[in-house]
């Protein structure tokens, strides 16, 4: 059964939010206030959230900052309900990671269309990539390459062993940081954030860290072309290619293999 959470402060309104979503049913969880709520989406890790913004202890907004510091709630899809209404307050939702934001008064029906389009959105995603990202045979599989696996230089943070997984299993690919945000279930922004303060380096560093370390044992190992190495990691411009591998080892390709081989 789909849990939605409910934080509202006002008894009538929270009252008819929980009796038409259980009349529809969902399992609805209430909260009468920001704290209460943090701690009720910390236990139930709902599939929804439903939140005002002005209420006492703790607002909306503090309510969805905080909740998008947790790894364990961060993509919880989460809906602002709330009489202000102005451009700059929809805006500041939004800007802190809001998915929808409803105004009062608001009818069932909309209520109920605005949770279930945000579902299907949040199911479609996760149905399109794990389609997408299918783990698939790296390309001329080595002894030396699957070392490089095992030393690939990608942080073991555990708040982040999702992140760097799904790197590892698709380095060779044309990923970027949007693929692995939404991989992961983060945006794009707070998944940079994460990453940098964790590592100290952004996400699309380590997507090019992990590819050079294969390349270098492509390089080493095989007698496959620049060319073709450049493919094989996931690289689709050659002209893209040489210049990052420029950037990490001060000279070519060509000229670093030649060099190593001697």
């Amino acid at each position: 059964m789909i849990k939605i959470l409910v934080i509202e402060d006002e008894p009538e309104s929270r009252d008819i939010f929980l009796d038409s979503l259980e009349a529809e049913g969902f399992e609805a969880i209430a909260a009468e206030n920001g704290l209460v709520g943090i701690q009720q989406a910390q236990e139930h890790l709902p599939d929804l959230v439903l939140c005002d913004i002005m209420m006492p202890e703790l607002d909306g907004y503090g309510v969805l900052h905080t909740l998008r510091q947790n790894p364990l709630t961060a993509t919880i899809p989460f809906i602002f309900l709330s009489a202000k209404s102005t451009k700059t307050e929809v805006r500041q939702g939004m800007n802190l990671g809001a998915d929808d934001y409803l105004t009062k008064p608001s009818t069932v029906e909309e209520l109920l269309e605005a949770i279930a389009t945000r579902l299907e959105k949040q199911a479609t995603m996760r149905q399109c990539y794990v389609a997408q990202f299918q783990p698939v045979p790296e390309p001329q599989s080595t002894d030396a390459d699957t070392s490089a696996n095992s030393q690939s230089l990608l942080p073991t943070c555990p708040q982040l062993k999702d992140v760097f997984d799904f790197i590892e299993a698709n380095y060779h690919q044309s990923i970027t940081l949007c693929d692995v945000a939404q991989a992961v279930g983060y945006s794009a922004a707070y998944l940079t954030d994460l990453v940098r303060r964790q590592t100290g380096k952004p996400v699309n560093h380590w997507i090019v860290e992990r590819r050079m370390a294969a390349v270098r044992t492509l390089l080493l190992e095989t007698d496959q072309s620049v060319n073709q190495i450049a493919e094989a990691v996931g690289y689709q411009n050659e002209g893209h290619f040489y210049r990052q591998f420029r950037q990490y080892h001060g000279t070519t390709p060509q000229v670093w293999r030649k060099a190593q081989r001697i």
